[in-house]
């Protein structure tokens, strides 16, 4: 008999089928193959069902008793969807995820077997910790870790390409000393730190009833490349490193500005409904599709959603991405720049905060200027940005963000707000004294009578701001499109957290901790003053990418950290120590080991990237180079034995015998470079960024110009035209 389920409006589904094989309505089966919601309502008995609900939507303590009631309903669900193993999901300090597959499947005594799964099981699991970058917290012969269920985030099921069903189980990783080796565990921490702040604001405006908690909300745009699979095999490059290392642009890349918003090419649409019904299946509520700037680049967006559950929901979408791209026929690519020239990949980070309840604390509403809860939640963030610039920046450090950041679809690496017109008004307002009111943007008279008048924005938008205020929640456009996004939101939650602290104390200080009304107004008054007297410097309106702001950047004592290496070192300081201890979100040993991983990471990355490099050159490009040569001489030499003259040609040839004479010296001179060795990472990574880099890109532009002027048929890798003519 073939494992059935049934959706809650009736849809019947088999372990081998997918809901895109069977369309219908999304909302029918929204959320099927996740255990939240009606599954768990029909499977758990009533009291189980609202304890567990208790612990999801509010995070209460999970009461273990519960446990085994929950994993027998989960695994008996598991099954019925054709799923025989298990697996705790988590999210090491890799910047992917882990999982590792256990079977149902017990054997017997007498020879027989049945499923099992306890709650012992389902609520603590044992993966070797040392095999995972730790940061010097667990040595090589120090193993034990331990995964502890994440009841907040749904177990779910996914399915690869073939139907094999696996029961995924989010969970924080742990070393045997209880340290985290995760971004799991300090996103929560961090969101608890927030959430502890923030209702002593609400406390303070009287509008803590019935709220238990403030959660951080999340909605993470991601944007992508497919490339032909055939081709991306035949790249080193790709393969290894997820970019193209070398390659010389195409006649056009988005010159006209045409793929953006374009029709989607067909095949790709196939690829991207089937992605959204996975999706779909999986709880996560991907919202927008469309062609992004550059040729095959694309971008998916959901709508918003919990920050823990979107984070899990994030990882998710990367994987299904890269999942379904192969069923198709493509490679997905998430590098930031997986093609020089033309424009990279980020992954747009929309935050905000909410209560318990469902108010969006970042919605200023009508009348802006007296909605004095929301500026006082907006000033806080305004100062954390400026106080905490470069732990922000250092959170999306990366060396694949290096490639992406100040160019010009990115936004610059100085952290700066933009506000808008009617914000950056209020905070004049606020400023000289008391706000009296809020510019509004009317109406729009498009000049047709066929045509409606349409409400327009009290602001508009900014696309070259890092931090952009985009009417009821803050864009953090900086974060590059490979990053998990746990780590640049636990950073910024544990900024706000000090900073709302700062604010709510200083309120407290001034209106007492049960103010009147009016004694609170003035109070708010006097703070908010204050803050945005010394903290408004980090807010621009204006041209992010222009030259002019990077001087009136430096002239305002705002950081410019425009690599990796000159922004990790943050995470050094004893600012970023103690505002991280403070807030209990990572110990100094915790942030002293993210430190090591990420400075590890980068020159990992950068070895992997000067290998591959070096052997393209060595064994694709320079005897391609040497062929052509030699038949360019052979040219020569045939025309001048005939005795005619061809002196243009015996140009050609030089000019190609200098080219290659460039690769050669500068492909030797990095594998020198490469083979000097530091005393540790942190001089490796200044190193690799200050001398390998630069050398990096001498190789790169000799093989490009090589590129150029090598016959086709010659040349060994498809060409950057070859992969951006999606087909």
């Amino acid at each position: 008999m073939i494992p059935t389920t049934t959706t809650s409006n009736g849809l019947q589904m088999t372990e081998n089928t997918s809901t895109f094989d069977n369309p219908t309505r999304a909302s029918d089966y929204f959320g099927c193959m996740t255990f939240s919601g009606d599954t768990m309502l029909k499977r758990l008995p009533s009291d189980v069902f609202a304890k567990l609900q208790r612990t999801m939507s509010d995070g209460t303590p999970l009461d273990p008793a519960i446990a085994n009631t929950v994993a027998v309903a989960m695994k008996d669900w598991a099954i019925e969807n054709g799923a025989t193993h298990y697996c705790h999901w988590f999210q090491p300090l890799t910047g992917i995820t882990a999982e590792k597959h256990d079977a149902f499947l017990s054997p017997m005594a007498d020879g027989s077997a049945i499923e099992k799964f306890s709650g012992g099981q389902l609520i603590v699991g044992e993966p070797d910790a040392s095999s995972f970058p730790s940061g010097g917290i667990r040595d090589t012969y120090e193993a034990r870790g331990y995964t502890a269920w994440d009841a907040t985030s749904p177990a779910f099921l996914l399915k690869n390409p073939s139907g094999i069903t696996t029961l995924c189980i989010p969970t924080a990783f742990v070393s045997w000393t209880g340290e985290a080796l995760d971004k799991k565990t300090p996103l929560l921490r961090s969101i608890q730190a927030m959430s502890k702040q923030a209702m002593r604001v609400l406390k303070l405006f009287g509008h803590d009833h019935g709220v238990s908690h403030v959660v951080g909300t999340l909605g993470c745009e991601q944007e992508y490349f497919l490339v032909e699979r055939e081709q991306a095999e035949q790249r080193l490059d790709l393969m290894m490193t997820g970019r193209t290392l070398i390659g010389a642009n195409a006649p056009k890349g988005h010159q006209l500005d045409d793929h953006y918003f374009g029709a989607v090419p067909d095949r790709v649409l196939t690829f991207m409904a089937e992605v959204e019904s996975r999706l779909f299946e999986l709880g996560v509520p991907v919202k927008t599709r469309h062609n992004e700037v550059a040729p095959s680049q694309y971008e998916i967006a959901p709508m918003f959603e919990n920050a823990n559950i979107a984070v899990d929901h994030q990882m998710i979408t990367m994987q299904v991405l890269k999942m379904m791209a192969r069923k198709y026929g493509f490679e997905c690519l998430l590098h930031e720049k997986p093609f020089a020239g033309i424009n990279g990949s980020g992954k747009h980070n929309n935050w905000s905060m909410a209560t318990s309840t469902g108010i969006n604390l970042l919605d200023p509403r009508d009348d802006t200027h007296t909605n004095m809860q929301f500026l006082v939640f907006l000033a806080a963030v305004i100062r954390a940005v400026d106080l905490h610039a470069d732990l922000l920046r250092a959170s999306i450090a990366s060396a694949a963000n290096d490639h992406r950041l100040g160019a010009n679809e990115a936004p610059p690496a100085i952290m700066s707000i933009f506000l808008g017109e009617m914000l950056t008004d209020i905070l004049n307002q606020l400023e000289a004294g008391t706000p009296k009111k809020t510019k509004t943007g009317g109406d729009l008279n498009l000049g047709a009578t066929s045509l409606p008048h349409i409400p327009r924005h009290a602001s508009d938008r900014n696309r070259t701001s890092p931090f952009a205020f985009t009417g009821n929640k803050f864009e953090f456009r900086a974060v590059g499109s490979t990053a998990p996004v746990a780590w640049p939101n636990t950073v910024l939650n544990t900024i706000v957290a000090e900073s709302i602290d700062f604010v709510a104390t200083e309120l407290e200080k001034k209106a007492g901790k049960n103010p009147s009304a009016a004694k609170l107004e003035n109070a708010v008054k006097v703070v908010l003053k204050d803050v945005i007297k010394k903290h408004r410097r980090v807010c621009f309106d204006g041209d992010g990418y222009g030259e002019a702001w990077h001087k009136e950047a430096e002239k305002r004592g705002l950081p410019n950290k425009r690599n990796t290496a000159d922004s990790l070192g943050a995470f050094k300081t004893k600012v970023a120590r103690d505002v991280f201890s403070k807030y209990h979100v990572l110990s100094p040993r915790e942030l002293e080991a993210r430190y090591d991983v990420l400075v590890e990471n980068y020159c990992t990355v950068m070895g992997i990237e000067i290998r591959t490099l070096v052997q393209m050159v060595r064994t694709q490009v320079m005897p391609a180079a040497l062929r052509t040569q030699e038949e360019l001489a052979t040219t020569v030499s045939a025309t001048l034995a005939a005795d005619v003259d061809c002196a243009e040609t015996q140009a050609d040839l030089k000019s190609y015998v200098g080219l290659v004479n460039e690769l050669r010296s500068s492909v030797t001179e990095l594998e020198k470079l490469n083979a000097k060795h530091h005393k540790d990472d942190e001089t490796e990574m200044h190193f690799l960024q200050a001398t390998v880099v630069p050398c990096m890109q001498r190789v790169r532009a000799a093989c490009d110009a090589l590129e150029r002027v090598t016959p086709g048929d010659n040349w060994p890798m498809p060409t950057y035209a070859e992969m951006l003519l999606m087909k």
